[in-house]
């Protein structure tokens, strides 16, 4: 894609970032009629918890709204955080369930350093090693592989001559200035992320060269080109299509496979056995491309993520009457 749309993306986490409240049947963008889907879970009560970037507190509000049409009471506690808070939030019984991704959970939270390319294995080692190590409950995976990459602008990307990580290596060789990157905090510390590709790929990148930002501004910035030729991107980011960013191949595979999955600890799932039938049929749906299009609609087109994640449940039929 060499050509750039005009339409820049407007960062909407804060906007996203509602306040802490128990859903009820009106008075809110999340409100859904209770057991209007069906009631599996009446009587129950959760508090569902989500990280703080866009598709992750969607994933979130799509349990609150699915959850709640199923009979159940939602203590909403989207955009928690990190990966570090929500899964602290989890362990300690502050929050019930959270969306995490299969590569997350491998390297992540079993402190595994090789991931398995097979999306399917991958998944299964996570979910087994888990729940036998920490009690920890996966349900899923969905298909949507929401996996890092770096991008960068398509017309930098000619001009340079990169299509690969590898040749982004090759690069910080000849021409180490051009190799200035934006990532996020995250990014910047965890096994999979910058240190990691940086010793796969042998690159190594001076302090200067790397912004840290935050997951919105590393988009525009890339976008821009000024602060850093490359970003760290999520794949089923709608931004990326939006921006005209091309994603670099990551033709040594460093990059484990993230399948989102709802996590909970084993003591709930086995009070609420209800709660896989509930989530399946959902998490079945939730592929690349349907996440890149819910993303875009947040992150480029400004919608709100409650809004977008019901408008989509209740197209699928998932939320009944309230639909």
């Amino acid at each position: 894609m060499i050509s750039r749309p005009l339409r820049q993306t407007f960062p909407l986490l804060a906007a996203a970032a509602l306040a802490i409240t128990t859903v009820s049947a009106c008075g809110s963008a999340d409100a859904v009629e209770s057991g209007s889907a069906g009631n599996e879970l009446a009587g129950a009560k959760f508090v569902v918890g989500s990280k703080d970037f866009t598709e992750n507190i969607m994933l979130g509000k799509i349990a609150v709204q699915l959850l709640t049409a199923h009979g159940a009471e939602i203590v909403d506690k989207t955009n928690l955080g990190g990966t570090v808070p929500n899964r602290k939030a989890l362990t300690a019984g502050e929050i019930d369930m959270y969306w995490e991704y299969s590569g997350t959970g491998w390297i992540e939270h079993l402190r595994n350093t090789t991931p398995i390319q097979d999306p399917a294995k991958q998944f299964a080692a996570t979910a087994k090693d888990d729940l036998a190590k920490n009690k920890i409950q996966w349900i899923g995976p969905t298909p949507l592989n929401n996996t890092y990459a770096l991008a960068i602008r398509s017309e930098k990307a000619a001009e340079l001559g990169v299509k690969t990580v590898s040749d982004v290596a090759k690069l910080a060789q000849t021409k180490p200035e051009e190799i200035t990157i934006c990532i996020e905090t995250e990014f910047s510390t965890r096994d999979d992320g910058l240190p990691g590709l940086s010793k796969a790929y042998g690159m190594t990148l001076p302090k200067k060269q790397i912004s840290l930002l935050d997951t919105g501004v590393v988009y525009t910035e890339t976008d821009k080109g000024q602060t850093c030729n490359f970003g760290e991107v999520f794949t089923t980011d709608g931004r990326i299509a939006a921006l005209g960013l091309t994603v670099l191949e990551d033709d040594k595979k460093f990059f484990p496979i993230y399948n989102a999955a709802m996590t909970m600890r084993q003591e709930t799932y086995q009070k609420h056995p209800a709660l896989e039938k509930v989530l399946q049929p959902v998490i079945a749906k939730l592929d690349d491309a349907t996440m890149q299009q819910l993303n875009a609609k947040v992150d480029v087109d400004g919608e709100e993520p409650a809004k977008v994640s019901a408008d989509w449940l209740g197209k699928q039929g998932f939320l009944g009457d309230a639909a």
